[in-house]
């Protein structure tokens, strides 16, 4: 398939004058875009039914099933605050996809800022609303997740003002490069539980106990969004005026990689919990 996509990139080059570097840079940065919105909005959609939904019918208990130590009866402002990150989650998730479309900011500028807007106070709340859970209650994996959670809450609420900021600025290059750092870490959540379900698959919980403290839970306090982080500067290396052919074609090959990994994994997931789970309301 590899093969298939590089001759093809090849063949459009000598065919538009566009190098194929460029091609296949851009036609993997579509591919990637496509199926983690895809994926993404499954699993926002999952977020809002189940978490949110069980906080407004009262039994946010229900939370523990899937993560347990989530929720705890005597701590209320706790509760409240993961509600809120996981509702304003969902919105992001949902709805993130959808801000970085150059049609939408070209044709419908109006929808574009009101969305943003919507947009970057969502990922507010959803940093804000984890900052409190963590402060109040901990969470289960002690320290090192303290840390690498609070570290991703801070990050979520400067990247979200960064992206604000230069919006007023009217610096929308600038804003579209906070913008994609702010959706890298804004699929955190989601990515978090996938590579949780691989690791379990593959490795059998190698690193995993149950109360979150093993040396692969230490790993993943901080991995499940660092390396979007470090996916999203590749891609606006790339996307540059100034990248050169090698830069497009590293960025395309670490890009096309994702894409295989996020398809994959979404397959799985979706049909093995999100999907059964938004028709039931159950998790």
């Amino acid at each position: 398939m590899a093969e298939g996509i590089l001759t093809a990139a090849k063949s459009h080059s000598q065919t538009s004058g566009v190098p194929w570097t460029s091609w296949l840079f851009d036609y993997c940065s579509r591919a990637l875009a496509v199926t983690t919105w895809l994926s993404c909005a499954m699993f926002g959609l999952y977020i809002l039914i189940f978490y949110a939904g069980a906080l407004a019918s009262h039994s946010a208990a229900r939370w523990n099933g899937v993560l347990p130590g989530l929720y705890t009866g005597s701590h209320t402002a706790a509760t409240y605050g993961m509600g809120v990150h996981f509702a304003a989650g969902g919105v992001i998730l949902a709805m993130g996809f959808i801000q970085l479309l150059g049609g939408v900011r070209a044709h419908a500028p109006f929808l574009h800022r009101w969305l943003g807007r919507i947009y970057v106070t969502a990922a507010v709340l959803a940093g804000l609303g984890g900052l409190v859970f963590i402060a109040v209650s901990g969470t289960i994996g002690g320290t090192m997740m303290n840390i690498g959670f609070g570290l991703y809450g801070v990050l979520m609420v400067f990247c979200a003002l960064q992206a604000y900021r230069y919006a007023r600025l009217r610096d929308f290059d600038t804003h579209r490069a906070w913008a994609i750092r702010l959706f890298a870490l804004a699929i955190g959540s989601w990515l978090y539980r996938m590579e949780y379900g691989f690791w379990f698959l593959v490795a059998h919980r190698l690193g995993h106990t149950h109360d979150f403290h093993g040396p692969f839970d230490a790993i993943m306090a901080f991995f499940f969004y660092a390396p979007n982080l470090l996916i999203a500067e590749i891609y606006l290396r790339g996307a540059s005026r100034q990248a050169g052919p090698v830069v497009k074609l590293t960025g395309a090959l670490v890009l096309g990689m994702a894409v295989g990994l996020l398809a994959l994994a979404t397959y799985f997931f979706a049909t093995k919990y999100w999907w059964p789970a938004i028709v039931t309301g159950t998790a």
